[in-house]
C-alpha cells in the first residue's frame, strides 16, 4: 500500500504558495477578506502536516 502523504518538499512548496497568494489577496482584498480567510484556513492545515510528518 503507497503512502499517500505529501513529502516535506511537496508541503514546503505548497506552504509557500499558499502564503505567497495569501499575501497578495490581503494587498487586493483587504486582510479580514473571505478570500484571505480561505487561505490562511488552508495554510494553518498544510502546516499542520507538515509538523506531523516530522514526528
Amino acid at each position: 500500500m503507497e503512502n499517500d502523504q505529501p513529502t516535506f518538499e511537496k508541503l514546503s512548496f505548497k506552504i509557500e504558495r499558499i502564503r505567497h497568494l495569501m499575501i497578495i489577496a490581503a494587498s487586493v482584498y483587504g486582510l479580514e477578506s473571505k478570500e484571505v480567510l480561505v487561505y490562511s484556513q488552508e495554510l494553518d492545515e498544510l502546516i499542520i502536516q507538515f509538523q506531523l510528518q516530522d514526528k
